[in-house]
């Protein structure tokens, strides 16, 4: 019945898989973290509120052009609901501050400059730590007559005292 081969390759490609392409949507890992719980609950409340306002604002905008004796009130309290979405959305803000100020956040150097303040900072510790050593050690004040006596004045020793000696 076949006589041309084509048919015949045709119908064993029907039967394989198809071939496998790529996928239009591919997964890529982020590099953000998680937020905080706080911080988290803030957000949802945040979003939340302002959903529920933005809903309020259209139903008061429809009323007002329906002639609605509703527009007023409306109104009214979408102006109360935008001053408490704009706080919740301040909430967030303040949350996540307050979450790193007492978490300790550990920063990342972003930029040369902070490299630069850290080592002046490790070369002034440095010159203050020489400093407290030095006020500590102070050398020994060398008695009249004691061994190796030069009648020169040694580290600490004032030429008077050498001359009443």
């Amino acid at each position: 019945m076949e006589t041309d081969g084509s048919h015949g390759e045709g119908r064993a490609r029907r039967g394989a898989p198809p071939p496998l392409r790529p996928s239009l949507w591919v997964e890529e890992p982020t590099g953000l973290r998680r937020l905080p719980d706080p911080v988290r609950t803030a957000a949802v409340r945040a979003v939340l509120i302002v959903s529920l306002t933005m809903i309020q604002a259209m139903v008061a905008f429809f009323c007002t052009l329906a002639g609605s004796w509703l527009a007023f009130p409306m109104v009214l309290s979408s102006v109360a609901s935008t001053v408490a979405a704009t706080w919740s959305v301040l909430d967030v803000w303040v949350t996540r501050q307050a979450w790193r100020q007492r978490h300790g956040v550990v920063s990342e150097p972003s930029s040369s400059a902070r490299q630069l303040r850290r080592e002046r900072r490790r070369e002034r510790r440095e010159v203050r730590r020489r400093a407290r050593r030095d006020a500590r050690i102070r050398p020994r004040r060398r008695l009249p007559g004691a061994r190796g006596q030069s009648g020169h004045p040694g580290p600490g020793q004032r030429i008077s005292e050498l001359s009443e000696a």
